[in-house]
């Protein structure tokens, strides 16, 4: 099986990168993240033509979660339980195939509306703990996969990339992404690669791609029985270097 994430950084910009994709990969499952369009703007109908069913979570111009299956698959959740009924935020998505829980987010960067931003980012994180939390109390075998806005370790943003303040290294954040591990689950792109750089993200200033000043921030979470079946994982570089790319590019896990 493989299960690929992708922060597109808008669908209508990218629809035809990741067509292309796509095509050339033929993911059984692929989530996307800041789609920025609202539901019913999503092309649904130009990735049909290539054998994906979708289902989108949309929001007017920011946000945005979608994932595309070319099997049959069930939503089971377009929001991430435990949060406020008012949260209008689309960053999250949860579906089941083949007996297997997979879920796609975009979780908040944190860096925007000061510490009010920063509380609903590690609020968040606490919420899609206990979200993990249930599906390991009730032993059903799930992935967590996409924008998780966070450098678990210092070995994953260059140097000089990010300051010790910024949101996706302060140390309230690592903690929570270390809770999930704690709790059993396995970063998908470590266990492949446990030493060294592995870039999911370059930023469009200052030539970061050029000069290879990249973050990891995209990932996949395997619950214990799916780590596993883990055979590969690890980003599509390839992607950064297209014409007008996104500034994330697909990671792939592929499992037994």
């Amino acid at each position: 099986m493989k299960i690929a994430t992708w922060n597109v950084n808008s669908i209508r910009q990218r629809e035809s990168h990741v067509q292309r994709w796509l095509e050339t990969n033929q993911p059984d499952v692929l989530f996307l993240q800041e789609i920025k369009c609202e539901t019913a703007a999503f092309p649904a109908l130009a990735f049909h033509a290539l054998g994906y069913n979708a289902d989108v979570v949309g929001q007017k111009s920011y946000n945005g979660v979608a994932v595309l299956g070319r099997k049959p698959f069930t939503v089971i959740h377009r929001g991430l339980p435990g949060l406020a009924e008012d949260d209008a935020q689309a960053r999250y998505i949860e579906i089941e195939m083949d007996g297997v829980t997979m879920i796609g987010i975009y979780l908040p960067n944190g860096n925007s509306r000061g510490e009010e931003g920063y509380a609903y980012k590690l609020a968040w994180m606490d919420r899609l703990a206990d979200r993990a939390q249930a599906l390991l109390d009730a032993d059903q075998d799930f992935v967590i996969t996409g924008d998780f806005n966070v450098c678990p370790t210092d070995v994953d943003f260059a140097p000089g990339a990010l300051p010790s303040t910024d949101a996706l290294v302060r140390p309230e954040t690592r903690d929570r992404y270390r809770r999930m591990l704690w709790m059993g689950l396995t970063d998908a792109v470590r266990a492949v690669h446990p030493q060294g750089p592995v870039y999911t993200f370059w930023d469009y200033q200052a030539g970061a791609w050029q000069r290879d000043s990249g973050l990891r921030i995209d990932h996949a979470l395997l619950s214990p029985v799916l780590a596993e079946r883990l055979v590969s994982a690890g980003p599509d570089r390839n992607e950064r270097d297209q014409p007008q790319p996104s500034d994330h590019v697909p990671v792939v896990t592929i499992l037994a």
